[in-house]
């Protein structure tokens, strides 16, 4: 007897050969549609550089040249103008605070101290004319009170005889008012006498201690005009090296005309130029290293200038500890400028692509290598050997960090 056969129900394994016949046909569809959208070009891999994506420590810091100087300098200015008639030190020469380096010769100077000496004595003499007639008028206005006071003497024992004879009415009246008049005036001529003799003494003294002051003052302006003879010597302030000297036998030099400056060899620092892009990160105190002679030499950030000029500004360094053998003037340094602490980053090596994509864009490769694609990423800092990574790329990735010029605005460079 016949039997109905029902139709199996599910999936049966044909259906999932069809299920991934569409699936790759919809893949391969929309990889045809996408690269007919992408520029590609043809590029010799020897020609470029491919660097790996590293995961490790960003030590943020810059790289710049520093040139040795003198702790200090010691400018040399002219304290007073003249012409030189010797020269007695060289530059380059070691200095003792107040060898003698250049002699200048200055006539009207000497003129003007002739002027004041002249002077002084004239000052001198009015006073001591002063002083002899101080001591005249002092003699005449003592011998004026000793008369005066004679006279007193006398008149009052005139006044008294006549006063006791008109008592016994042996004198008139009038002989004794006369007595007794002249007397009283003679009394009164005294302190008149005495009043001027102390005002007069007042006075004296008054101006003999006017033309004092003004003789110290003479006295001071003469020293001074002494000094402006001695400076003519020009002198090293300090101990040290004289590194430039701009002056010739024979030359006139002004007064305040800066002819060379001494250098201050007691120790050393580093003069560093840095790119006006770091102004706001460089600061005092911050630690830089150098290599010579297979050692590691410690600095520190002693002062930042603030002033920018050709887009650069100036710091200055000192050393922490130890410095090299047969440290110079003038010596160059490649400096390592520690502007913050190491921190885990993803790194790309320093490479030409920067200038063309500003950092936004890079070529990753493909694992299979044979072609290399755009793909955006966000560069934050960078040392003289990395960029840090901030996003966009995973470890292990390979990337081409050489230029791009020759690339052109192509998406995917086709490796050979």
């Amino acid at each position: 007897m016949d039997r109905k056969i029902e139709k199996k129900k599910g999936i049966r394994p044909k259906h999932i050969i069809y299920a991934v016949a569409a699936i790759l046909f919809v893949f391969l569809l929309v990889k045809i549609i996408k690269d007919s959208n992408v520029t590609s070009l043809k590029v010799d891999v020897d020609k470029i550089t491919i660097e790996e994506v590293q995961q490790g420590n960003f030590d943020d810091y810059i790289r710049t040249n520093g040139t040795v100087e003198p702790i200090s300098t010691i400018y040399l200015d002219a304290e007073e103008g003249g012409q030189v008639t010797n020269r007695l030190i060289e530059e380059g020469s070691d200095l003792k605070k107040g060898d003698t380096i250049l002699i200048l010769e200055n006539r009207q100077l000497y003129q003007e101290i002739m002027n004041s000496e002249s002077n002084l004595a004239q000052k001198q003499n009015m006073l001591r004319q002063t002083r002899i007639n101080f001591e005249i008028a002092q003699i005449e206005s003592e011998k004026s009170l000793l008369n005066s006071e004679f006279e007193i003497i006398k008149k009052k024992r005139n006044y008294e005889q006549q006063k006791a004879l008109f008592e016994d009415e042996l004198v008139s009246k009038e002989e004794y008012l006369e007595a007794k008049e002249n007397y009283e005036l003679a009394v009164k001529l005294q302190k008149i006498n005495e009043r001027k003799a102390k005002n007069d003494s007042l006075i004296r003294a008054s101006e003999m201690v006017q033309l004092e002051q003004d003789l110290d003052k003479m006295q001071q302006t003469l020293s001074l005009v002494y000094e402006r003879l001695d400076n003519l010597n020009v002198k090293s302030p300090v101990d040290g090296q004289l590194g430039m000297l701009e002056a010739e036998i024979g030359q006139s030099i002004g007064r305040g005309t800066r002819i060379g400056q001494i250098n201050v060899l007691t120790d050393y620092k580093i003069e560093a130029l840095i790119d006006e892009h770091y102004i706001d990160r460089v600061r005092g105190g911050l630690n830089a290293t150098f290599e010579r002679q297979n050692s590691l030499f410690n600095l520190r950030v002693k002062k930042v200038y603030p002033e920018v000029r050709n887009s650069q500004f100036q710091i200055d360094l000192v050393f922490t500890d130890e410095r090299p053998d047969n440290i110079r003037t003038g010596q160059t340094y490649y400096i390592n400028l520690q502007l913050g602490q190491p921190e885990q980053s993803l790194l790309v090596s320093l490479g030409g692509f920067f200038n063309s994509t500003g950092g936004q864009w890079i070529y990753v490769v493909d694992p299979s290598g044979d072609f290399a694609t755009k793909r955006n990423i966000r560069i934050g800092r960078k040392n003289p050997k990395y960029y840090e990574v901030l996003e966009g790329l995973e470890p292990g990735e390979r990337v081409i960090t050489s230029g791009y010029d020759l690339f052109g605005d192509n998406d995917k460079l086709i490796l050979r």
